[in-house]
């Protein structure tokens, strides 16, 4: 099952992620940390309103956006 992702597209069409959605709760990207690419997929780590982050990986072939990672925040 694919991750709900809203996105923006910036000047080159690419798109990146500014929410995505855990279940019924929105969770709002507040930064993206890095990116990176490798075959086929995009990676972004996204800092979230949450405190947590995410590495969300975007298939380009598919469409499809799932987590590919996760860090607890600083408590």
């Amino acid at each position: 099952m694919g991750l709900r992702v809203e996105c923006y597209a910036g000047h080159r069409g690419e798109q990146e992620p500014r929410a995505f959605w855990l279940g019924e709760r929105r969770l709002v990207v507040n930064a993206i940390v890095d990116r990176w690419i490798s075959p086929g997929t995009r990676h972004f780590r996204c800092a979230a309103d949450d405190g947590d982050t995410y590495i969300l990986r975007h298939d380009e072939a598919t469409g499809e956006w799932d987590i590919a990672a996760f860090r607890r925040g600083q408590e």
